[in-house]
C-alpha cells in the first residue's frame, strides 16, 4: 500500500512477450528507472514554470512569447509562432493575453491590416526583468544544450514510446507552460 493514502500503490504493468513469444520487451526494474527518469523532467519543468509565475506573475508560455517579442520587436504573430514552434492559434491566443495585460502592444501593418506587428511595453519589459531564466523554459535549453547524436537518438526512441502511447500528433504543439 501507498504510504498514508490507503490507495494500492500503481503497479508497472509485467513485461509482455513479443509477438514471436520469446523475448521480453522491458524488465519491469528498467521501466520502473525510466518512469522515474521522466517524473524527474517533468517535476523540473514544472518547479521552473511555478518559479516563473511566482517571479514574474504571467505563465511559462507567456513569458517565452514575452522574450521572443523583446528580442524581436515588430514579429508578426506568425514569426512568433515559428519561433516557438507552436500553432499559430496558440501564439494568437498568448498574443491576446499578453496585450490584455499590457504587456505588448499589437499595431496593423500600414499595407496589409490583417498583419501585426508586435512590440513589449514597459511594463512587459520590467516584467522580463523580474523573471527566472531560461524564458524558454529548463526542458527547450537543456535539449538546445545537447549533442546532435543525443537528439537523434532521443528523438527516435521518444519516436517509439509516443507510437506506444497512440499520443495525439497535435499536442506537440502545445507549450508545456501553458
Amino acid at each position: 500500500m501507498a504510504r498514508g493514502t490507503g490507495a494500492k500503490p500503481m503497479a508497472i504493468p509485467e513485461s509482455t512477450a513479443a509477438a514471436d513469444g520469446g523475448e521480453r520487451r522491458a524488465d519491469v526494474a528498467d521501466a520502473a528507472r525510466v518512469l522515474r527518469r521522466f517524473r524527474q523532467v517533468f517535476n523540473a519543468v514544472k518547479t521552473h514554470f511555478q518559479q516563473v509565475e511566482r517571479q514574474a506573475g504571467i505563465g511559462g508560455a507567456q513569458l517565452w512569447a514575452l522574450s521572443v517579442v523583446g528580442a524581436q520587436p515588430g514579429i508578426g504573430v506568425g514569426g512568433l509562432a515559428a519561433a516557438m514552434d507552436v500553432h499559430q492559434t496558440t501564439a494568437s491566443n498568448l498574443v491576446k493575453s499578453l496585450v490584455s495585460q499590457q504587456l505588448l502592444v499589437a499595431q496593423r501593418d500600414g499595407q496589409d491590416r490583417r498583419a501585426v506587428r508586435l512590440r513589449i511595453t514597459a511594463r512587459g519589459d520590467t516584467v522580463l526583468r523580474k523573471a527566472p531564466g531560461p524564458f524558454a523554459g529548463v526542458l527547450p535549453d537543456a535539449l538546445a544544450a545537447l549533442d546532435s547524436q543525443t537528439l537523434q537518438r532521443l528523438d527516435h526512441d521518444l519516436g517509439v514510446l509516443l507510437a506506444r502511447l497512440q499520443a495525439d500528433d497535435g499536442s506537440g504543439r502545445i507549450p508545456l507552460g501553458q
